[in-house]
């Protein structure tokens, strides 16, 4: 068997042992648990789409949060003010976040490197405050409540029935999250690993080259933008349902950079790291507010961690030292660890 066979088959399982752990874990870990890790699965959503952008085009994005609140907005007042059944938002918030992307990409073809993360910046700057205005149908600074409607799975609150199994809402939303991940991320496998994904390297490399090569790069940078907001839209839908509410601060201008952060860390250009940056993301945070309340830690480390700001700085420490430790991500670790196995 050739070497890029065998990476192929470790690459399908791994992914068919990582998929039977999600799926057994819930009966191990308590029920604010489950919804914690699917938080997790919203983000490797969103990395997911990031990446495909700035991973594999090489198109900086500081705006993906703007895409998330767009489908999360899409859900919310789909629920609440016509009723529709929050499952079947979830698609069409990918596809309206999806055709902000094609509208948003078709002008940034003129941008390129910092001018373009500035441009998507500004858009994730600028939307909380149109969300505000757009009191009608958004409910502005009130925001929107799911908690408790019929059109809502369970209600936020009831158990769910699924296949004959009874769950509990956060186990609902931990198996519906993570299957939705795992369907995206065989998705996005397919897309770069065939022509377009080849493509897309391409022009990530060298543009000029790519062209002359007969890529076409304002379809194939408009169509990264676009898929990569219909991930970030449907990340934004199963956030909303996770959240029960969405109001400008469920969607705070700093979850572009958390996105971001996560990209990085997974490793940029590689899909094999996603879930290590939602981690990251996810539990890094909680983690760093907790130490606080550890009884074990000492008495100077309780005290510090609840200095103003200290917080933030321990969160930038990681990360520095992650990046300085993996420059290039976890899948940059994934692929020397491949290629070390290759080489034996």
């Amino acid at each position: 068997m050739s070497t890029g066979a065998l990476g192929q088959t470790a690459r399908i399982g791994l992914f068919a042992a990582a998929a039977l752990l999600i799926a057994v874990l819930p009966r191990f870990v308590s029920d604010f648990r489950a919804s914690e890790l699917a938080y997790v699965a919203i983000f490797t959503i969103a990395i997911l789409g990031l990446n495909v952008l700035t991973g594999y085009t090489g198109q900086i994005s500081l705006g993906h949060g703007a895409f998330m609140t767009i489908g999360g907005y899409t859900t919310a007042v789909l629920v609440v003010d016509h009723g529709v059944r929050d499952l079947w938002t979830i698609p069409l918030a990918g596809l309206v976040a999806g055709a902000a992307g094609f509208l948003f990409g078709v002008p940034a073809l003129r941008l390129s490197g910092l001018y373009l993360a500035l441009a998507t910046f500004g858009v994730a700057v600028a939307l909380p405050a149109v969300v505000r205005k757009a009191e009608g149908l958004t409910g502005g600074s009130r925001g929107l409540q799911l908690f408790g409607l019929d059109s809502y799975t369970g209600k936020g609150f009831e158990p769910v029935e699924v296949l004959g199994r009874s769950l509990s809402f956060n186990d609902w939303l931990y198996y519906l999250s993570w299957t939705i991940a795992g369907v995206l991320f065989v998705l996005a496998w397919l897309v770069l690993r065939g022509e377009t994904g080849r493509a897309f390297r391409a022009l990530r490399d060298s543009e000029v080259a790519a062209a002359s090569s007969g890529v076409n790069p304002a379809a194939y940078k408009t169509l990264a933008f676009s898929l990569s907001a219909l991930y970030a839209g449907v990340a934004g839908s199963l956030y909303a349902l996770a959240s029960t509410f969405v109001t400008p601060g469920t969607f705070p201008v700093t979850l572009s950079l958390t996105l971001l952060i996560g990209a990085v860390v997974a490793g940029l250009g590689s899909l094999w790291g996603v879930l290590a940056g939602a981690v990251f993301v996810q539990f890094l945070p909680v983690w760093i507010d907790r130490l606080s309340g550890v009884e074990a830690a000492p008495d100077w480390v309780q005290r510090v961690s609840k200095e103003p700001g200290i917080p933030s700085v321990i969160y930038g420490a990681a990360l520095i030292f992650l990046l300085l430790l993996l420059p290039g991500g976890v899948g940059g670790l994934v692929q020397r660890l491949g290629g070390l196995t290759r080489g034996r």
